[in-house]
């Protein structure tokens, strides 16, 4: 069952019970205290079990180089479904990533739009209830946040919207950690270049020779001895570059 994303500015007042700021307050400081991604992704699914009506578990499943990774989830029963959803290649989740509307089945044991998922589903979980949301990072499709219900019927219009905005924090909370990924890389790129050229000058110094050949060297020993450039750069800063000499001229 496809729906339109909520409108209007999103859920309405009644939607979302009073203790939603209280929720939201928390998760954004899981978020900026700069905690580890999986337990950023353990609050958001926490959170979404207890602010979503009719939710009784939740997972999140992230787009990584083609492959559909589950990087979070409340319980095993959630993570199960999850791996379902990859082997029979339908469901909730996998129809959000691609679809701009959330995905509902309020009662997968009627005639279900995903009925390979519902089969196993109804076999080995007590789930009878599913809504997919996609999940967003800077526009590219980066994942989807999957609520269950354990009880048919239990997901109403008021879960769906309270669940678009739990996928929207989620969204943003992507985001933050991304960007925290791209900060880390780029320091580690600058420390990393920092000891090379470090590496150069001083075998540049202690061997005569010219910065391309002092560049080519580290290379060379890096590729000889099987380590990254960054190691073997460490290796003659720190004085222990026994290896890492010209060959004769």
């Amino acid at each position: 069952m496809h729906h339109t994303p909520p409108s209007g500015g999103g859920p309405s007042p009644a939607a979302i019970p009073a203790e939603a700021a209280v929720l939201f307050h928390r998760l954004a400081q899981h978020l900026y205290r700069g905690e580890a991604d999986a337990d950023i992704y353990a609050a958001v699914t926490a959170t979404a079990v207890k602010l979503v009506a009719g939710c009784d578990r939740a997972c999140i499943m992230l787009l990584e180089k083609g492959k559909l990774i589950t990087v979070g989830a409340t319980d095993h029963i959630a993570w199960t479904i999850d791996q379902m959803e990859k082997a029979a290649g339908e469901g909730p989740c996998v129809d959000a990533i691609e679809e701009e509307a959330y995905q509902i089945d309020p009662d997968i044991a009627t005639t279900s739009q995903w009925p390979k998922l519902a089969e196993m589903v109804l076999e080995q979980t007590p789930v009878r209830g599913m809504i997919g949301y996609r999940l967003l990072v800077d526009g590219r499709k980066a994942g989807a946040l999957n609520l269950f219900s354990d009880a048919p019927h239990a997901f109403t219009s008021d879960s769906a919207d309270q669940g678009a905005v739990i996928a929207a924090f989620a969204s943003v909370a992507l985001m933050t950690l991304s960007a925290r990924l791209e900060a880390r890389e780029l320091r580690e790129g600058l420390a990393s270049n920092r000891e090379i050229g470090k590496a150069v000058g001083l075998l540049m110094a202690a061997h005569k020779i010219t910065a391309d050949e002092a560049f080519g060297l580290l290379r060379k020993t890096s590729q000889d001895l099987n380590l990254k450039l960054t190691a073997v750069a460490s290796l003659v800063v720190s004085g222990n570059d026994d290896q890492v000499r010209p060959s004769p001229r």
